[in-house]
């Protein structure tokens, strides 16, 4: 298998998704209970070997290594083959989801196709770790340069993303000359996974939104020794980031977003928005009234929505498939921008992961919270890619970071800059921290 070859106005003013959501609207247990009858394990009919456990963490950086058990991944496969369909769209594109022959061809190619072993390996032949911050064990790749000068950056992902997002480009940022670029152009890479997502422990309480994960980081950097290092995020990871920045901690020098979290400023202008601004109110009201559904549910009933994503991998890989292909930088057909392989291998991951509820439950903690538009006193650098769903105007991030020193709209790529174009984005890397090293 070549995995290379799949290869007008009239909006108010906003400082927040919540906000213009609902503007735009204007709108325990692990057991069942019956009459005489004991708990039922939620587990009754799931294979115990099929289970992937973590090992415990502690302060220490313990190396870790990816090991899934092989009666997970057949047991994928049963759940794959049993899979039981809804009937077919009566329309001709993406607007109610994922069509159905389009989700059929994906799961048939996971079922037959498809080799996790590859990412797994991928993912074991770079420095793999764990340590426990704040009373949760964090998993990180962490790779150095060998250039002595190399700039430190953390590198955060965002949701339906995950550390498999970054695999592409880790390479390059650590060993520009042998990828294009110039010595003195290297970074030591650190990207952890969000908490509960991936290989990261799942939280047991609530409270782990985006200011408590920036400060988890910043950390995170500590421990690893670094005294001067970057950070760079997009989706949550941009919240994450610029979190970061809100904070910060010791070390941090500057900041690069490729989904900057900017709405219109209050109060409106006296004119209103201008043409510049038009395109991004559309596109804020677009997201709100056909976009964000996702989002409402992950963000209220986050529990409810995983015991179906938990159960069935079809489900699980629609709820992320139907992101990628309105998402990304493409004409259509999600392939187009993201290869097969590349989307199975996050879709997996999540599955044997089990983390559907646990990843939707930062959009309980943070999406009406913290997710917000705020003025940033710290060196900022953006990267607009124009196939993002999103995109907005420099003006509006000249009125919110005061120390915006790098703006540039990318003509290629799009919400998965990394994943999409991993070229570009390690080139936007480049430039924008050059006068930070």
């Amino acid at each position: 298998m070549n995995r290379e070859l799949e290869n007008k106005t009239g909006v108010p003013t906003l400082v927040s998704r919540r906000q213009f959501i609902l503007t735009a609207a204007a709108t325990g247990g692990a057991g069942i209970l019956s009459d005489g009858l004991g708990p039922i394990s939620a587990h009754a009919s799931f294979d115990k070997a099929a289970e992937l456990v973590l090992p415990p963490a502690t302060n220490d950086v313990t190396p870790f290594k990816v090991h899934i058990p092989q009666a997970a991944l057949d047991d994928l496969k049963k759940r794959l083959a049993n899979a039981r369909w809804p009937d077919k769209e009566p329309v001709t594109d993406w607007s109610q989801g994922v069509p159905l022959a389009k989700a059929q061809a994906l799961v048939e190619y996971w079922r037959t196709h498809y080799d996790w072993c590859l990412v797994e390996s991928a993912l074991n032949a770079l420095p793999q770790f764990r340590s426990q911050i704040d009373g949760l064990g964090i998993h990180f790749i962490h790779v150095r340069s060998k250039h002595e000068n190399a700039l430190p950056i953390i590198l955060t992902h965002g949701w339906p993303g995950s550390i498999i997002e970054f695999l592409q480009v880790i390479g390059p940022l650590v060993d520009p000359t042998a990828h294009g670029g110039k010595a003195d152009e290297a970074f030591h890479v650190v990207v952890p996974s969000l908490p509960g997502f991936g290989f990261s422990d799942k939280p047991t309480e609530p409270g782990w939104r985006l200011p408590r994960i920036a400060s988890a980081w910043a950390v995170l950097m500590a421990r690893l020794g670094y005294s001067h290092y970057v950070a760079q995020g997009g989706d949550w990871g941009a919240g994450v980031t610029s979190w970061m920045a809100r904070q910060q901690p010791a070390g941090l020098v500057a900041i690069h977003l490729n989904l900057p979290i900017l709405f219109p400023p209050p109060p409106p202008p006296p004119g209103g928005y201008s043409a510049t601004e038009q395109p991004a109110l559309a596109q804020l009201g677009k997201y709100a009234n056909d976009g964000s559904a996702y989002g409402s549910i992950q963000a209220t009933r986050p529990q409810t929505l995983g015991y179906g994503l938990a159960d069935s991998p079809v489900g699980q890989a629609m709820w992320i498939y139907e992101k990628f292909q309105a998402w990304s930088d493409n004409k259509g057909d999600p392939a187009e921008a993201i290869s097969l392989d590349h989307m199975l291998d996050d879709i997996t991951l999540y599955w044997l992961t089990d983390t559907a509820a646990s990843s939707a439950r930062l959009y309980y903690e943070s999406w009406a919270k913290d997710f917000s538009r705020m003025s940033l006193d710290l060196p900022v650098a953006v990267s607009i890619f124009k196939g993002d769903f999103f995109t907005p105007p420099k003006v509006w991030g000249d009125q919110t970071y005061s120390k915006l020193f790098y703006w540039n709209e990318v003509p290629k790529g799009g919400h998965f800059a990394a994943f999409e174009q991993p070229d570009l984005f390690v080139a936007e890397l480049r430039k924008s921290f050059s006068r930070m090293r």
